[in-house]
Parts: structure tokens; C-alpha cells; sequence
């Protein structure tokens, strides 16, 4: 089965305000792990504290700052974020960090901004080296969440990890951003899962809870996990009700 990590920016925000308190609501809904998106405007020691308390795993955090990474001269504002980063992901077990292409520059040859891309990456490369922390790109849909943004396609995600071929860097697939841009799991990932550090699921429409839409989320997971994928599965939905109801009926519907 998955290993489920929680995203505590979406679950258990009904529930609570108080950020750390989350990884504890979190541990007694069942989970071993959870997952965050910005770390400089939260209380890290209090998230350290949780973390010890609950003996909850962090599966990953967001790589700051936000860069136009298609864009050269963007690089090293974000590559000295990156080291910063990488520190705190040291600091709270987080093995992943997650960041985001940028967008779709206007008057710029895609060509120059997929190749941008792929350098920013290589020198990211060289900054989480012996870190023990790997940086996981991640394609997102421009078609209801994210227009503008540059990287929608899992295949042009999967072709920069490989021109890159650092052990350092891959991709976190997003199965709910993935099909609403159309794409097959089963197509996309073929023979590029060594490449996917991280998944994120939701279903659609609505970015809800898996049962709460349309994608064949449980067969998905089970493909996924046959073709030996074994890193965790970030729940990032928002939950339609509380929380807990919202795991009830993704557990239903998965099985």
C-alpha cells in the first residue's frame, strides 16, 4: 500500500490555526508522515517539537524562494535560497525538497527557457551534493490552477532529470495536475519512474478528496505501486467537509 504523507497546508485546516498542532492531528488519524510547503514563515522549532513528539516523518518541503527558473538570470537568488533550503530540510529530516519551473516567458524561445531550466537544475544539483536532500521539479497543470506556468508536461519534467542525470534531482509527479493536462500515469511514467522522488494526488474536478471526483485515482496508485514506486504519496486536496470525513471517503474509494 501507498505510504500516505499528509499535506498539513490543506488537511487539518478546518481543525486548527495553530500550524504544529496539525502533525499531531495527523499522527492520530493514522499518519507516519507529513509535508509542508514554505518553511520561512513557519515556526520551526515549534515543527521540530511536533515532529520529536509524534515520531511523524517529514516526507518533504517547498525549495524557496519562488524563481523564475526559465529565466537565466534568476538562477542565483534562487540557488542562495536553495542552500538555505537545503539547511533546513537537513535540520527537520526532510529528504525532498519540491520546486516549481517559473513561468512561461513572453518573447523568449522555449527552447532557451527548457534549456535555462535544465541549467538551474544542474547547479542545483551541485548545491544538495552530500546533502543527503534531493530536489524533485514539479509539472503542473496551466489549465485551472497555474496559467502562465511553464512546465505542464511530465514528459519535458522527466527529459530535463535525465539530460541533468544527477541522483540529486527528479521530479515530484502530481497526478491530479498531470490528468487535468490529459495525460495517462501509465503513458507519461513509462520507464521514467527511477526519475519520480515524490507523487501528489487529488481528484478533479475541485482538487478534492480521491472519491470526491472523476480519476481513476486507486487504479492509478496500483499501477504506480506494481511498477515499484516506493516513495511516499502526498495527499495535497482540499478536504469538501472536516478533515477526517474527507480520509473516510478517500479510504472508501481506494479500498
Amino acid at each position: 500500500m501507498a505510504k500516505f504523507s499528509a499535506c498539513i497546508e490543506m488537511l487539518f485546516v478546518p481543525e486548527t490555526d495553530a500550524f504544529a498542532q496539525r502533525i499531531h492531528l495527523a499522527k492520530g488519524e493514522g499518519f507516519d508522515l507529513v509535508e509542508f510547503w514554505l518553511w520561512s514563515n513557519k515556526d520551526l522549532d515549534a515543527i521540530e517539537r511536533a515532529l520529536a513528539e509524534t515520531g511523524v516523518k517529514l516526507a518533504g518541503i517547498v525549495a524557496e524562494p519562488f524563481a523564475e527558473l526559465t529565466r537565466a538570470r534568476d538562477h542565483d537568488r534562487f540557488l542562495a535560497g536553495l542552500e538555505k533550503s537545503r539547511d533546513v530540510a537537513v535540520r527537520l529530516g526532510a529528504p525532498i525538497l519540491i520546486c516549481q519551473s517559473g513561468p512561461l516567458l513572453e518573447g523568449i524561445e522555449r527552447a532557451r527557457q527548457h534549456d535555462a531550466l535544465t541549467t538551474a537544475m544542474a547547479r542545483s544539483a551541485d548545491v544538495l551534493a552530500g546533502s543527503g536532500v534531493t530536489l524533485a521539479l514539479e509539472p503542473l497543470n496551466d489549465r485551472v490552477d497555474h496559467p502562465g506556468y511553464y512546465l505542464t508536461s511530465t514528459a519535458e519534467g522527466l527529459a530535463i532529470a535525465d539530460a541533468v542525470n544527477r541522483p540529486e534531482i527528479g521530479l515530484t509527479y502530481d497526478m491530479y495536475h498531470s490528468m487535468v493536462m490529459d495525460e495517462d500515469p501509465e503513458t507519461v511514467l513509462a520507464g521514467g519512474l527511477s526519475r519520480i522522488f515524490h507523487v501528489h494526488l487529488a481528484d478533479h474536478p475541485g482538487r478534492h478528496q480521491p472519491g470526491s471526483g472523476r480519476l481513476p485515482i486507486k487504479q492509478k496508485l496500483a499501477w504506480l505501486e506494481a511498477q515499484g514506486y516506493a516513495g511516499a504519496v502526498g495527499l495535497e486536496f482540499k478536504p469538501t467537509g472536516s478533515t477526517a470525513d474527507a480520509l473516510a471517503m478517500m479510504r472508501g474509494s481506494l479500498g
